[in-house]
């Protein structure tokens, strides 16, 4: 495949931990490793010095005010098309549609460049745990402006394709999502860990994520609750920090809270449960769904994103239908019951896992970019003006 100049840019990235700039670190990685030239255009971390540089522009930023610990990018169409002017891209694509993926897509478009963009997070679906129901359509609105001027959008299922088409997105492809199989892996259950935590004769369940209003994080604490009734023996742990940590740890005095965690650590932490809960309701993808069928974990979720790909259910989890709560408690109870006898369950959540190859998501996601920049070639860069 012939290198294409790439300007990426993406209002998240690590050290932030979450699961879009995780998988935005992996992409520019793999882009870069296979020759491609990948300017990355980002926020300023709080501790981090202004830097410009052949491959690297960190702009001015701010935090979120429902997320102190990360940052949406500032900066204007006219600076960034000053330097897509110098590094002459082939194709511009934005990991996500905040301030600073309108100033590249007004730039692109002003130069004419190629334009594709990744519809990652539902945040019109946010506005509703936050008190702003009204705002959604305004939300979805704009998010649909801002994928519609582009050439092509880039979706992690099938399921997220679909609903996005039938709302009047266009060009929307799959590109799927991978996991780390091996990093995450049975094989690293501690029972060291599990001492530690205090895990005895009952089963450890775990929750891994963002504690948030949309992560529905209180409803995996009320099944846990639940499982306590017929087994008080059990154990819940979760992973992640947020804005209701707090309250959490209040009102649900018997669940562990470790904060946030990566790497071999959080692996170990996978392993060594026995069931994973996903309680959200919220998300295109959700990475944590895999990381935890790699680990070898029966899943209980939503049977939406990720879980309604990837769990097959009675097989290596359980699905409930989207918005019975009461459902998906009784999963939790059911497979909490029989964490002993969970071999066979766990053994398919591993194989599920390897099916989902990070090397053919990032392959094909190189691929689309590449077409997209040959199809779309850019004119002559000139004084091109566009209103967006």
């Amino acid at each position: 495949m012939t290198a294409v100049r790439i300007t990426y840019v993406t209002e998240t990235y690590p050290p932030e931990l979450n699961g879009v700039s995780l998988t935005v670190e992996r992409a520019v990685r793999h882009l870069r490793a296979r020759g491609h030239e990948v300017d990355l255009i980002r926020p300023r971390q709080a501790a981090e010095t202004a830097v410009v540089s052949t491959d690297e522009l960190l702009t001015m930023g701010c935090p979120i005010p429902v997320y102190p610990d990360m940052r949406i990018g500032l900066a204007s169409a006219a600076t960034l098309r000053r330097r897509f002017e110098r590094t002459r891209p082939e194709i511009v694509h934005a990991a996500t549609e905040g301030p600073l993926g309108w100033a590249a897509l007004r730039a692109a478009r002003a130069l004419k460049v190629p334009f594709t963009s990744d519809f990652r997070t539902n945040f019109h679906e946010y506005s509703r745990y936050y008190g702003l129901g009204w705002f959604s359509p305004v939300v979805y609105d704009y998010l649909r402006r801002f994928h519609n001027h582009g050439q092509r959008t880039f979706v992690p299922s099938d399921a997220t394709r679909i609903q996005l088409s039938r709302n009047g997105f266009a060009r929307v492809d799959v590109v799927g999502r991978g996991v780390d199989t091996v990093l995450f892996r049975p094989e690293k259950r501690s029972p060291a860990l599990r001492k530690l935590l205090g895990v005895r004769d009952g089963p450890m369940l775990l929750y891994v994520g963002r504690l948030a209003a949309e992560k529905n994080v209180s409803l995996a604490l009320c099944a846990f609750e639940s499982v306590r009734l017929l087994m008080p023996e059990a154990t819940m742990v979760l992973v992640g920090e947020g804005p209701l940590r707090r309250r959490l740890e209040e009102e649900f005095p018997a669940a562990l809270f470790v904060g946030a965690l990566r790497g071999e650590e959080l692996a170990r932490y996978y392993a060594s449960a026995d069931l994973f809960l996903f309680p959200s309701t919220s998300e295109t993808f959700g990475n944590v769904t895999l990381e935890a069928l790699a680990s070898g974990l029966p899943v209980i979720a939503f049977d939406t994103a990720a879980a309604a790909d990837h769990v097959d259910d009675c097989g290596n989890g359980l699905l409930a239908p989207v918005g019975e709560e009461e459902a998906f408690i009784a999963a939790a109870c059911n497979l909490a019951l029989q964490h002993r006898h969970l071999g066979a369950v766990r053994a398919q959540a591993r194989r599920a896992a390897l099916e989902a190859n990070w090397s053919d998501v990032l392959s094909r996601f190189e691929f689309l970019l590449a077409e997209t920049a040959m199809l779309h070639s850019p004119h002559a860069m000139s004084g091109a003006t566009v209103a967006a």
